[in-house]
């Protein structure tokens, strides 16, 4: 039986993407830098695998025929090489639809992903790209100010995207490894752009989160210049600009709705709803 390896296995859609192929009969692999802790179904087993360290290739990609790759820039062309050396047919790759944007290539939060992308369009390996619009789960980083009772300070809190529930995301990766969709339509081979089924702003995100924690949640307006300083506690100044940058942009209209669970797999896809009544906890002080 082929075996897929499935990279970045501590994240939340590495480990969906476990548990469902190895539930189904699939022989699965988990890779980390530090593969002793992980905890992973009895029966899957697990590869120390580092993109910067390429002694690590082999062990990890012996008998794997299909990789789900988390996007790490460092080391991918020597890891392309190991893996089609090893006979990998199949990467499908957790993108980023930032890759779409202007001027990615310069852009902080698209160019990792790119490079990433560029390494494997350039092998002679079939590549899946998904491409997901902001996770539902970036939510948690109103966690701290919530849980106390605090304000969420935003400088575009009309700012609409459409956040996918991170479950979806591993759905759609399971159908791409497996090829089986119930909608009849293969992904293999497809750049698939990824998002919920409906826009809405950070200050709706945060009255649905208000609903499923049981509380009014203020949200304080702030200035752009006042969120870059905020931010810049966390990440570096080109990645505050950057994503300040989006969320202006955003502050226009409505998202794009693009692919989803019910147009790739026919099902519906999870709300932001469901995804704050199933993290409601998270938002509560302990």
């Amino acid at each position: 039986m082929s075996t897929t390896l499935v990279t970045g296995a501590r994240g939340k859609v590495g480990q969906a993407v476990i548990g469902r192929l190895h539930a189904a009969g699939h022989a699965v692999r988990s890779a980390s830098a530090a593969p002793a802790g992980l905890t992973v179904p009895d029966g899957v087993g697990t590869a120390g695998l580092a993109l910067d360290r390429p002694e690590t290739f082999d062990a990890a990609l012996r008998g794997v025929r299909q990789v789900f790759l988390y996007p790490q820039p460092a080391g991918i062309h020597a890891f392309v090489e190991a893996a089609e050396a090893a006979g990998v047919e199949h990467v499908v790759l957790l993108s980023s639809s930032s890759v779409l944007g202007p001027d990615a290539e310069n852009d902080p939060l698209a160019s990792h992903s790119l490079q990433v992308e560029r390494a494997l369009t350039g092998s002679d390996l079939t590549c899946t790209f998904l491409r997901p619009d902001a996770f539902a789960s970036n939510a948690l980083g109103w966690a701290h100010f919530i849980g106390r009772g605090l304000p969420v300070r935003l400088a575009y809190p009309d700012a609409h995207i459409a956040p996918i529930h991170p479950e979806d995301i591993a759905d759609i990766a399971v159908a791409a490894l497996t090829g089986d969709s119930p909608s009849g339509d293969s992904l293999t081979g497809r750049p698939v752009t990824l998002t919920g089924a409906e826009s809405l702003t950070f200050r709706e995100q945060l009255a649905v989160l208000a609903e499923a924690v049981g509380r009014d949640i203020p949200v304080e307006h702030i200035t752009r210049a006042e969120a870059e300083q905020e931010l810049g506690h966390h990440m570096p100044a080109p990645m505050v600009t950057s994503l300040l940058d989006l969320w202006e942009a955003a502050d226009h209209g409505p998202a794009t709705v693009h692919d989803t669970t019910r147009t790739l797999l026919g099902r519906p896809a999870r709300t932001f709803a469901q995804w704050a009544r199933e993290n409601a906890a998270a938002f509560t002080r302990h």
